[in-house]
């Protein structure tokens, strides 16, 4: 399928702001102030409340006379004055997107407390951030460069989990950590800023989703040694563990047993499946897709095409390598008309993709799902995270020829 017009569109992706507010509108005590337009405040409102945290977003009537008047910091200062008379709010994020006269709001001008609340300036435009994962990255590094503790001595045995998981993967992952030695988690994007305060001493940063260049690049700074990859699937898992281990400096004994123990366990998971068979495309725009390809082949399924919304990362290179040698096509910033090449070329059994692909694999009569409603939101790590994956992809290939009758039913 050719692709028509400007090849340096961005990838079909929501707004980039969306995925810091995701990140901001979950700390405890905070109140965003978008600097925007209407357009960018109606939009963002809605996403604020049905992605993030269910919580309002406050901002300055932007009409064209304030943003072209001269006008414009005088209400985003008197607003930041009017969240700050709650006493409930600890923290004002005045988040600004790409609004030409928005985007270029000096940081200076505006307060750095109010009240009772620490003001923090996050940039999140569109023509600088392509995807909403990167804008996670920006959102999380803002706030360790602001609020992380100045340089101390480290806390041993300490590791910081950086990236979005689900809370049962949270609690086996503590308990993992627990069992060879590690004394002190913290997971960013966290609720609490004492967390990002307190992040700046740890050891080692698992970067646990390859879009985190930024915040890994800060840890690095710091010192903190920098684990990659994440414990998907059983090889995955082992290995995950082990260079946890290894970063810390932990037991080997220890470390090894735990390794090998969670390993067996994904193993185990895995083998209910054993006689899963078929072709899946993965598609998705949250950025962590290529760990969930891997699981898939790890499992024998075929993955002939995977795309994602962000570029190709260095954090990211060990499964690059892995799916390619493996025969996956891969695409990074990837386009929906890409995606739907795809569709046509290797016609799979199984779409895990964007809502318009689904939609066209469905009229093609192909099983599809949403990557984010129904990946991102379930257990991914460890054996659970395995049986979890592949019992609803298992569910799906064997209801395949349902989907053919209806689009028969429809179509003759």
């Amino acid at each position: 399928m050719e692709k028509k017009g400007c090849n340096n569109l961005h990838p079909q992706s929501m707004c980039p702001a969306f995925g810091g507010l995701r990140v901001l509108m979950r700390i405890d005590g905070v109140q965003v102030c978008l600097v925007a337009d209407q357009g960018c405040a109606y939009g963002l409102t809605f996403v604020s409340h049905f992605y993030a945290a269910r919580k309002s977003i406050v901002t300055p009537e932007l009409m064209n006379v304030q943003i072209s008047g001269g006008t414009m910091i005088d209400d985003v200062r008197r607003t930041i004055g009017e969240i700050a008379l709650d006493p409930a709010v600890k923290f004002i994020p005045v988040v600004s997107t790409c609004v030409a006269e928005t985007a270029g709001i000096a940081e200076e001008l505006l307060p750095r407390k109010a009240g009772n609340a620490d003001v923090l300036l996050v940039r999140l435009p569109a023509f600088q951030l392509r995807t909403h994962p990167e804008a996670k990255d920006v959102t999380v590094a803002t706030l360790l460069n602001r609020f992380a503790l100045p340089d101390r001595e480290k806390k041993k045995k300490s590791l910081v989990i950086l990236g979005e998981i689900f809370p049962v993967d949270a609690m086996t992952i503590g308990s993992v950590l627990q069992k060879i030695g590690v004394e002190s988690v913290i997971a960013l994007p966290g609720t609490s800023l004492e967390d990002y305060a307190e992040a700046g001493r740890a050891e080692a940063c698992a970067v646990l989703h390859p879009f985190y260049e930024r915040t890994a690049a800060f840890f690095e700074q710091r010192g903190a040694t920098i684990v990659k990859g994440n414990p998907i699937g059983a090889n995955g898992t082992a290995q995950w563990i082990k260079r946890v281990g290894e970063a810390l400096e932990l037991d080997p004994a220890l470390v090894d047993a735990a390794a090998e123990e969670e390993g067996q366990k994904a193993r185990d998971a895995m083998s209910r499946f054993g006689n899963l068979q078929g072709s899946v495309i993965v598609a998705g725009y949250e950025g962590n897709e290529l760990p969930v390809v891997r699981l898939l082949l790890e499992a024998g399924l075929d993955v002939p095409y995977a795309s994602t919304s962000i570029a190709r990362m260095p954090l990211g290179e060990e499964d690059h390598k892995v799916l390619s040698m493996l025969g996956t096509e891969i695409r990074y910033r990837k386009y929906l008309e890409e995606d739907m090449d795809a569709v046509i070329r290797y016609k799979p059994d199984l779409v895990i993709g964007t809502t318009s692909l689904d939609s066209f694999a469905k009229e093609r009569g192909i099983p599809a799902i949403y990557y984010t409603n129904n990946i991102s939101a379930r257990p991914l790590f460890f054996a659970a995270g395995a049986a979890t994956v592949l019992g609803m992809v298992s569910g799906l290939l064997a209801r395949k020829d349902v989907f053919r009758s209806m689009k028969e039913y429809f179509t003759t």
